[in-house]
């Protein structure tokens, strides 16, 4: 089973540049999550609202259009799907819980998978209490889910990362939301609790990989960037994960897709 994450920085946009359709025919992934879609569903042509053979779902910004947003498309159907139950954070169109029973063609296991858009903390000290606030939230969400039972798989843009191996320019950007310490920490939080950040498991002292460059300074030319898109996965499902790929040459975005493969 293969499924990919991507921050598309406008969906609409990446349909129209044409970066949609070879993510699918080149990866022929079983699940697609997307995030910072900024549009509603409405808005997009049928061919990519209902596309063939795969079920999607959509979450937007209720307050804000153009803002934010997540999507899912996925070959197998879930048996349920939610938000964080949160007003605040779901009005903002942040967050897909997709929930599925175990099946001979899907899951091995019941599990929750969880596609978000974190809050980047940018704007001033109210937005960084909210991302600070929708992360507990969100940790909250999957424990409370893991104990019910499910495996766990979350994927998204975090914005944050969680190293100093994890950006181009640590140092520079220490004071700077995204490399704040309390950020951080909170990503040591969710390790602590026994979700595994898949790519790191795998490549643990692996440098100048990222899922983000700033365009307004062409940073993806100089390779300066930031690792803030993850896969998290609980620990039982890390046995089922087969490999790992940043997709780094795939482009129509500020961020590359990423790609966890499971057997």
């Amino acid at each position: 089973m293969k499924i990919i994450s991507w921050n598309t920085n406008g969906l609409r946009a990446t349909v129209k540049q044409g970066f949609w359709n070879p993510l699918f025919d080149t990866y022929k992934p079983e699940i697609v999550c997307l995030q910072e879609t900024k549009c509603e569903a409405e808005q997009l042509p049928d061919e990519v609202r209902n596309m063939k053979n795969y079920f999607s779902y959509f979450s937007h910004s209720l307050g804000r259009k153009g803002y934010s947003g997540v999507a899912v498309y996925t070959k197998i159907e879930p048996e349920k799907v939610e938000g964080l139950g949160i007003k605040e954070f779901d009005d903002e169109g942040r967050t897909l819980v997709l929930l599925f029973k175990k099946s001979k063609n899907g899951f091995t296991k019941d599990t929750a998978l969880i596609n978000c858009y974190f809050p980047n903390g940018g704007g001033g000290p109210i937005r960084l209490d909210y991302k600070f606030r929708f992360y507990d939230a969100f940790l909250n969400k999957i424990e409370k889910l893991k104990k019910s039972g499910y495996a766990i798989i979350f994927c998204g843009d975090v914005n944050t990362a969680h190293t100093e191996i994890d950006l181009a320019r640590p140092k520079e950007n220490e004071e700077n939301t995204g490399f704040l310490p309390e950020e951080r920490a909170w990503i040591d939080e969710v390790v602590a609790h026994g979700y595994v950040d898949v790519f790191r498991n795998l490549n643990p002292r692996k440098i100048n990989i990222y899922t983000y460059w700033d365009m307004k300074t062409r940073a993806r030319e100089r390779n300066v960037g930031w690792r803030i898109d993850y896969f998290f996965v609980s620990s039982d499902v890390m046995q089922q994960v087969k490999s790992f790929e940043t997709l780094s040459d795939y482009y129509g975005s500020d961020h590359c897709p990423i790609l966890l493969f499971l057997g």
